[in-house]
Formats: C-alpha cells, sequence, structure tokens
C-alpha cells in the first residue's frame, strides 16, 4: 500500500475569514492568535500576487481566477472555471464543494446538493497514507486550494515559517517534493534547526530519490527528538534504501516500541514492513476491531496467517468489487498471476500484487518467491509497507 495531516485550508468565499485546522505535532502547533489573526486579515486572492519561483498547475491558475470571479461577483463564471479545474482533476474535492457553495448563493439549491454529494462520495474513496508514516503523508485527496491559499499568505506575511511549512506539506501531499523541499529549506533559513521541518526535508529528498541527504536530514530531526515515531519511520527507509537494513531495522523496532498501543494500525503496519508476521497479526486483528470492513487489513492479515501457517479463512473476508479486491482472490480460486497483474492499473498496485504472488509462493516454491520479491524491490517506492517486507523476505530467503 502506497501510503500517500495537515487539515486543509479553505478561504472563506466572502473574505471574512480563512481556516487553518493546523492542529498537528511540533511547530505546526504553535501558531499564535495574533499571527493568525494577520494571516486573516491578508488572505486576499487579488492582493500582491506574485511569482513565487514555483510553476502552477492549470488547476491552480483556475482556482485563483475562480477567486478573481467571486472578488467581481461573478458566481457563476467562477463555478464554471472550477468545473474546468474538475475536469482536468476529477478528484479534485474542494473544487466541487466550492462549486456547491456557489450555487447555494445563486439560490439553485438542487445543483448545490449534486455537487456536495459527489465530492462526498470521492471522500469515501480516498485512503488515507499508512498511519506508521509522519502526519503529514497520511492525508488522503489533492491539495490545489491549499497551495492557492498558502501562496497568498507568503506573499502578503513575509518571514513566517508556518506558512511555508504548511505550504511545503501541501506539495509534498500531492506528490510535489521539489517545490516542498524548497518551502522546507526556506523555512529553515528563516528559523534554523527545528526538528519537525529537518524531517519534513528528509521526507521530500527520500520522495526525489535523494537518499544520503535524505538520511542526514532524518538524522539532524532525530538527534533533537530521538524519540519521534515520524522520524523514525522517515529514517528507515531512507536506511533501508540505502542498503542498510540492520540500521532501518533498529529505527523500526525502536517505532513499534514507542507507538501505544491504541494505534494498533500504526503498529501493524511497522511489524509488516519487518515482515514480523506474529507481531503483525495480533495488531492486524485491533485493528480490524475499529475497522472491521478495512480491505487492507483485512488483506494483509490474510498475508501473515498464511506465511504463519494459519488457516487464512477467505471466507469471512468482506466482498470487495475494487482495488484491492482481486488481491483476495488469490486466497480462494487463484486465477493466473497474469490475469490478477492485468487488474493492477498503476505501479503501486503492482507491487501490492506482485507481493501477494511471492508470499503465496511460500514455502512450496521459494524460486518463485525470490523472484516476485525481487520484482517488488525493484519496482516499488521504498515508502511502500511491500517494498520493505519484500526486502526483510528476500534477506530470509538468502537473496
Amino acid at each position: 500500500m502506497q501510503v500517500q495531516a495537515l487539515c486543509p485550508a479553505r478561504p472563506d468565499w466572502h473574505g471574512a475569514r480563512a481556516g487553518w485546522c493546523l492542529s498537528e505535532i511540533g511547530i505546526v502547533t504553535r501558531l499564535s492568535d495574533k499571527i493568525a489573526g494577520a494571516w486573516r486579515k491578508s488572505l486576499d486572492f487579488l492582493a500582491g500576487r506574485r511569482s513565487t519561483g514555483n510553476p502552477r498547475t492549470k488547476e491552480e491558475e483556475l482556482f485563483i481566477r475562480a477567486h478573481d470571479l467571486v472578488r467581481a461577483g461573478e458566481f457563476e463564471e467562477a463555478a464554471a472555471a472550477l468545473a474546468d479545474a474538475t475536469a482536468i482533476a476529477p478528484d479534485l474535492v474542494a473544487a466541487l464543494e466550492t462549486q456547491g457553495e456557489l450555487y447555494d448563493m445563486l439560490g439553485q439549491p438542487e445543483k448545490a446538493m449534486s455537487l456536495y454529494e459527489a465530492g462526498r462520495k470521492l471522500k469515501r474513496k480516498l485512503r488515507p497514507g499508512a498511519p506508521d508514516r509522519f502526519f503529514v503523508l497520511r492525508r488522503a485527496g489533492r491539495s490545489t486550494a491549499e497551495i492557492a491559499a498558502y501562496t497568498t499568505v507568503i506573499q502578503s506575511v513575509k518571514q513566517r515559517v508556518l506558512p511555508l511549512i504548511a505550504r511545503g506539506n501541501a506539495f509534498l501531499v500531492e506528490g510535489r517534493p521539489a517545490p516542498a523541499l524548497a518551502d522546507y529549506e526556506a523555512a529553515l533559513k528563516v528559523k534554523p534547526g527545528l526538528s519537525d521541518v529537518l524531517a519534513l526535508k528528509g521526507e521530500a529528498l527520500l520522495m526525489m530519490g535523494q537518499l544520503e541527504r535524505a538520511a542526514a536530514a532524518f538524522d539532524s530531526a532525530c538527534a533533537v527528538q530521538p524519540r519521534n515515531t515520524d522520524f523514525l519511520s522517515g529514517r528507515a527507509i531512507a536506511r533501508m534504501a540505502l542498503d542498510r537494513l540492520q540500521d532501518a531495522d533498529a529505527d523500526w523496532r525502536l517505532q513499534l516500541d514507542l507507538l501505544p498501543k491504541e494505534r494498533a494500525s500504526a503498529r501493524a503496519c511497522v511489524a509488516l514492513r519487518l515482515a514480523d508476521y506474529e507481531q503483525a497479526l495480533p495488531e492486524l486483528e485491533r485493528a480490524l476491531e475499529k475497522e472491521p470492513c478495512d480491505p487492507y487489513w483485512q488483506l494483509y492479515r490474510l498475508a501473515a496467517r498464511h506465511r504463519l501457517g494459519h488457516p487464512t479463512m477467505p471466507g469471512n473476508m468482506s466482498r470487495h468489487d475494487s482495488w484491492p479486491g482481486p488481491l483476495f482472490e488469490l486466497y480462494v480460486e487463484p486465477p493466473s498471476a497474469e490475469a490478477v497483474l492485468a487488474r493492477a492499473d498503476n505501479g503501486d498496485r503492482a507491487a501490492e500484487a506482485l507481493f501477494q504472488l511471492g508470499a503465496l509462493a511460500l514455502p512450496a516454491d521459494p524460486d518463485e518467491a525470490r523472484r516476485r520479491f525481487g520484482e517488488v524491490v525493484e519496482k516499488a517506492p521504498p515508502s511502500m509497507i511491500e517494498h520493505a517486507a519484500a526486502r526483510h523476505e528476500l534477506a530470509r530467503l538468502g537473496a
């Protein structure tokens, strides 16, 4: 599971206020009322827009255009601009919700309700990132609206680290590590040594494949907060990607020791990265008590039970028509590997399928398992649970 959280900042369309949900760890939590008030007053999408050095996407341009049109009182034109944004990015929930608000203001409640419902349906389909990862990476969905909003704040309020961090986080959620890195480095110039920002910088570098620099950034963050579970998670992934598996395992084991018992799903993910199925299985059972229909916890429980030689009980699984539904079929009446892989419509899903094929091949066909796990390591990003688990399986197979 690629396990792509800052709450979205959504400017009020009447220009009266802008809400931030910066209720996260470290520096991102320490926002004074005075600064927040100044930001709310300064958030005007017509004021002082200049180039920030980060090229805007077409969706961001359309968001800014929509705000300009709202300020001019041209609500229908603004809704049309947002419709163009959703045509480019159909999963842009904020655009649907804001169109709904505009049609409410235009006295068209039926159209507004249909847009609200479309937004709710999209939200239900979004899967958060892995719960053992940095809070920013647990967020699901796109951040186009936040990027546009924070850009305006940055232009209006100088020498403040929080809007830089917030926009960097939004870029990171969007899978745009280069502009995220630029914002984190700008924040560190204003206020050097912030451990949260050093770790976020490490996450951006990790996403960019700059592994040595990423590991160094995480080292700096962990020197300040050696028991921060998010920092340990990022550093473990960087170390593993650098073939320092022993060091990575030390970080994951410490993370596992530090995660509280109530965070069963996070603990399960760490144990799965270690391919420690004895430790993962009870955590997955507890995770399923809280989220009994979660398809990934069900799938990972199947894999853990299979690897431990327990009955897999596929008949007890909920039906899942969408992904990862096809992978449950492997535990019932296995289709051909080619048929399963053909249904994996992106690289992450292909890696998930390859890992399950490798796990199912053990213990009967270790050569096949070795081949499948090798493909996972080759194709999956190091941040995926399957990548780390495959590396550990290969180590046990002597590969």
